[in-house]
This record gives C-alpha cells, sequence and structure tokens, in this order.
C-alpha cells in the first residue's frame, strides 16, 4: 500500500468505530467487529481515488460496513493467516517496548520501521488481530475502555445515511424513483401510482418488497 494509503488508513481510524458500533449487541465481540472494519478501511485506502471529487469518508464508510455485514454472513469469523498473526505478536512486542522507552504509544510510521515492515502489512496486522488501541495517544485512568487515535469524526448519522445510500445505489432508476417519491417527497401511494404510471395497488406490492430488500441490506 502506497504511504498515502496508510495515511488515509491511520488518519480515518475513527470511522471504524463509528461503523463498528452501529453492530453492537448483535451477537459479535466488538473487537471481531472493529477487526473486520479495519480491513474494510484498508480496502478504502487501497482503492480510493481523490480525483474523483468524493470525500474519502463517504467512499470508506459503506466499504467498511460491508466488510462488518460479511463477518456476519460468515458466522460471526475473521480469517486472519498465521503470517499475519506472528507479525501482530511481534507488534505487540515492538509496541510494548516502545511504551515503556519512550512513554507513549508508536506511530504506525515508527512500528514500521522498528519491523522493517510495509505500513499496509503493518495496518492490516494492527486492525485485524489486535484488540483497538490508540497509536498516538496515552490516555491514563482509561482501563478497560476502549482507545482510539484522535479523528474529526463525521457527523453521528453519517454511517446511516451512507448506508441508506449505497443500499439505494443498487435499485434500479424506476425502484428509486418510487422510494425517493414515497419517503424523501413524503407523496402518498395515490399520487406516487399517478406520476408513475402505476396502480395503488401496485405501489403498495413494490414498495413494500423494496422496504424488505433494504432492511436486509441495512441489516
Amino acid at each position: 500500500m502506497a504511504a498515502d494509503a496508510a495515511r488515509l488508513a491511520e488518519e480515518n481510524m475513527g470511522l471504524v468505530h463509528m461503523c463498528a458500533n452501529r453492530f453492537r449487541g448483535k451477537g459479535i465481540e466488538y473487537d471481531d467487529l472493529y477487526g473486520a472494519g479495519c480491513l474494510g478501511l484498508i480496502k478504502a485506502a487501497k482503492a480510493f481515488d481523490a480525483q474523483r471529487g468524493v470525500r474519502f469518508s463517504t467512499y470508506a464508510v459503506p466499504v467498511i460496513l460491508g466488510e462488518i455485514r460479511r463477518l456476519f454472513r460468515d458466522g460471526g469469523t475473521v480469517k486472519i493467516s498465521r503470517s499475519l498473526k506472528e507479525l501482530s505478536l511481534r507488534l505487540t512486542k515492538e509496541r510494548e517496548r516502545f511504551l515503556l522507552a519512550e512513554g507513549r504509544e508508536p506511530t504506525v510510521s515508527e512500528l514500521c520501521e522498528l519491523t522493517g515492515e510495509e505500513p499496509e502489512l503493518v495496518t492490516e496486522a494492527l486492525g485485524a488481530a489486535l484488540p483497538p488501541v490508540s497509536l498516538t495517544a496515552d490516555l491514563e485512568g482509561s482501563e478497560g475502555s476502549e482507545l482510539d487515535i484522535p479523528t474529526e469524526p463525521p457527523d453521528e448519522g453519517i454511517t446511516d445515511r451512507l448506508a441508506l445510500y449505497q443500499a439505494l445505489s443498487q435499485l434500479s432508476a424506476e425502484d428509486r424513483r418510487l422510494i425517493y417519491l414515497r419517503y424523501f417527497l413524503g407523496k402518498t401511494q395515490t399520487v406516487t401510482a399517478q406520476v408513475m404510471g402505476m396502480t395503488q395497488v401496485q405501489v403498495s406490492r413494490r414498495e413494500k418488497k423494496l422496504l424488505g430488500m433494504l432492511r436486509a441490506e441495512l441489516i
């Protein structure tokens, strides 16, 4: 992963926590949700193209949510290679040495220098196999709490909105129009039917099916 992608991943770890928090209490441990989310963040950082004019958070959140949903479909397991587990152990040891020597958490860049590994592998190992820890801050008196890399988080509702927009984008133009008329413009089924050249019964049946599809997609 290029340096820019590693920087994007490191600076936006807060997005992973925001996405993982949506699925708390749904049968999978938070650390596993976090690990899956980190894999999504890494994928997003690798594929992101700033020239398209889209904010990274807008692009990354659906990818992160997709990896977390995949975790539920796979029965709550995150597949981690043996080499990645071994690197995670090395990173844990180096982190502890650095913390004792410097009195603070190492950054991803510093861990790369200590281990001689590429930012891509270091970021993936931290996200996939380690519990959430801060890489830039040492919060005293916070035993048992989750530490996070300081970042400017988006609004609380961003994950829900982006997930919805992603789900809507997968619908046909006609189905998107139906949902738009009903739930964005607040039109009745009768008015929607007139606009779309359908009967009210057809609108009702199609709407019910679409809502079921969207609920399944959004969990």
